[in-house]
This record gives structure tokens, C-alpha cells and sequence, in this order.
């Protein structure tokens, strides 16, 4: 597995519920261009619409080497392929909880572009600070610990 864009920023602004891999709808030219890594996570998020899940925002440049004179547009929504029951649980979780879906992680699963979509509860800005301070508080213990094994 070959981990290819990672979002970062949804670690720290969400609470993520439940982990979950889709395949990506893409056209072969948004392929290389995964492949090269020109991909970008940050601001993207699912939604659910009619039966089916769509990525908004999420940017996979356009591919250099490509011949055509019109390249697909690097922010188009993509669907995500799912099973109908993870469909159906996803979109009544989001719609019952008012919950988000965020996408985590984009990687290879052999020859296959995959999505980590994360079933996310937003932070808010005290619960960011409560979490940093927790992360604090334990490298220290950890480094006091380490001092007193020598």
C-alpha cells in the first residue's frame, strides 16, 4: 500500500468516528497525475446525493503530458464507490448526527486509487487546546520516564 496524499489539517479539526476505503471515479489522466503526486486533500468533503456519494474540492491537477485540448477540471466532483449498505450508513449517520464525511488519505491498493473517507464530528477550538495540552502532557511523562530508566 502506497500512501499518496495524507489530510493532516482533518486530524486536527475533527473528531473522526469511523474510517472507511472507497474507490475514486477518475478519468485516466487524473491517474498519472495521482501517480505523480499532484494531489490535494485539504478543504475537500463528501457529500451524499440521490443514491450516491460525490467528493467536492478535491484537486488532482491536471496531467502534463496529456494531448487533449481540454483537460478535465481539476476541482469536478468525483464519486466515490461504495456498496449500497456502507452508502446507505454513511449518508443516514451524517443526516441523523450532522456529522461530516472527510476524506483522510489517498493511496494505491495495487493498481487501484483509493480514498480513506472518515465519518468526522467537528473540534471545537477549546477541544483543540484540550488535545494539544493532553499531547504535551504526555511526552513529558514519557521523557521523565526515559530519564529514570537510565
Amino acid at each position: 500500500m502506497k500512501i499518496i496524499a495524507k489530510n493532516r489539517k482533518a486530524y486536527h479539526d475533527y473528531e473522526i468516528l469511523e474510517k472507511c476505503e472507497a474507490g475514486i471515479e477518475l478519468i485516466g489522466s487524473e491517474v498519472k497525475s495521482i501517480r505523480a503526486g499532484k494531489i490535494n486533500l485539504s478543504d475537500s468533503y463528501a457529500t451524499c446525493s440521490s443514491g450516491e456519494i460525490l467528493i467536492n474540492h478535491l484537486h488532482i491537477s491536471p496531467y502534463e503530458q496529456i494531448n487533449t485540448f481540454s483537460p478535465p477540471d481539476p476541482y469536478r466532483k468525483r464519486r466515490l464507490l461504495l456498496h449500497k449498505k456502507q452508502i446507505f450508513h454513511l449518508c443516514s449517520e451524517v443526516e441523523r448526527k450532522h456529522l461530516t464525511l472527510v476524506p483522510l488519505s489517498v493511496y494505491f491498493a495495487k493498481q487501484w486509487v483509493k480514498l480513506e473517507i472518515g465519518l468526522c464530528r467537528g473540534r471545537k477550538k477549546y477541544d483543540k487546546r484540550d488535545k494539544i495540552a493532553e499531547k504535551e502532557s504526555k511526552k513529558k511523562i514519557a521523557s521523565l520516564l526515559n530519564r529514570r530508566r537510565r
